[in-house]
């Protein structure tokens, strides 16, 4: 089966058969994936700060390996918030458990202890895609939002407050001592920037920003 690229599992174990096989696994089911060998390799190509994934993407992630540990790694996705757009599924050795399980307490999306079940991990994987595919979702209309809130004047911004109070346009123009008439303009000019078509759809489209 040829993967979809639209999503990307990415596995970070020091084991080459591990890598190999879960990549193996992952195609069979239409699932991209990327490898690498170190929680290292992984931070330095791909976890630099200020990253944010694209598509919605998850992190297979071992909890022992040299150098950088796999819960070293996952301090990292907790420090930079991102648990929710790239959630982290551990792959755990039975005197790892305790440490896996602490880590999901602290936001890992799961565990899976080896040897696993192939189709356990893999329904989980497509479950932390889609919660990784629903918070990118989230994040690009919040940038969004914030780009057409940019765009409103000082005045316009003003207005809208208002307007999200529940004023109607004279109480508007007696606060901000200027025409009804101007109020209209401002409050026509806000509605199509943030591409609303009532008070209460603005109003809620705020809420999320």
């Amino acid at each position: 089966m040829q993967p979809s690229q639209d999503a990307t599992v990415f596995i970070v174990d020091d084991d080459a058969g591990v890598r190999d096989a879960l990549s193996w696994l992952l195609r069979s089911r239409g699932l991209y994936s990327e490898t690498f060998e170190s929680a290292d390799a992984f931070f330095e190509q791909k976890l630099k700060p200020g990253f944010l994934p694209r598509q919605a993407c998850c992190l297979l992630l071992d909890v022992r390996m040299p150098g950088m540990s796999g819960i070293a790694l996952f301090e990292q996705v907790v420090a930079q918030r991102l648990t929710d757009a790239l959630p982290v599924i551990f792959l755990t050795g039975h005197a790892d458990l305790p440490t896996a399980v602490e880590a999901v307490k602290r936001g890992a999306f799961d565990f899976c202890q080896k040897p696993f079940s192939d189709n356990a991990l893999v329904d989980r994987i497509e479950q932390a895609l889609a919660q990784s595919r629903d918070k990118l979702r989230v994040i690009v209309e919040r940038v969004g939002m914030q780009a057409k809130l940019a765009e409103l004047t000082e005045r316009e911004r003003d207005v809208m407050r208002l307007v999200v109070d529940g004023l109607p346009n004279k109480l508007i123009a007696d606060q901000l001592a200027i025409s009804v008439r101007t109020v209209e303009v401002h409050r026509a000019r806000v509605f199509e920037k943030m591409d609303v078509k009532s008070a209460v759809e603005l109003a809620n489209l705020l809420r999320n920003v």
